[in-house]
């Protein structure tokens, strides 16, 4: 997986191998045999190829395009948990993933924001609310 999501990432990001050796302190050869699954860099170097991308070391190293609709690992902090279907009254499931990763637990309250053109936003209503608060004490009614 990491020769895959490096060649992935290098070519996203319009890098050669040249590119990514010059970055990381090694030859073109050695990023030549990392892509082609020959070698693995230490685990310091891995870590600036993670940071060169924004990308976490996990992904990096683990992170499947055939699970991820063929997709390089995402930048840090963002996540393609998969896709839904809207149900007759408008329901959505929430994956397990992403339940786990935002600690979403039954009876927890969501707040769904929306633009017009961009799509919709999903996020737990206290962490909305704070959120509001601050804007409001920072501005109230002008």
């Amino acid at each position: 997986m990491f020769s895959e999501n490096l060649v992935q990432l290098r070519k996203l990001h319009k890098l050669t191998q040249e590119d990514i050796a010059e970055k990381v302190g090694v030859s073109r050869q050695a990023v030549a045999k990392w892509e082609a699954g020959e070698t693995l860099p230490d685990i310091d170097r891995c870590m600036q190829i993670a940071d060169i991308f924004g990308v976490t070391l996990d992904d990096l190293a683990k992170h499947s395009s055939d699970n991820n609709y063929g997709l390089a690992p995402p930048p840090k902090g963002k996540h393609l948990f998969g896709i839904v279907t809207v149900g007759e009254k408008g329901q959505i499931v929430i994956p397990a993933k992403a339940r786990r990763v935002f600690s979403i637990k039954p009876g927890d309250e969501l707040v769904i924001l929306g633009e017009d053109g961009q799509g919709l936003a999903i996020m737990k209503s206290d962490g909305f609310l704070k959120f509001a608060d601050k804007l409001r004490s920072k501005y109230g009614d002008k």
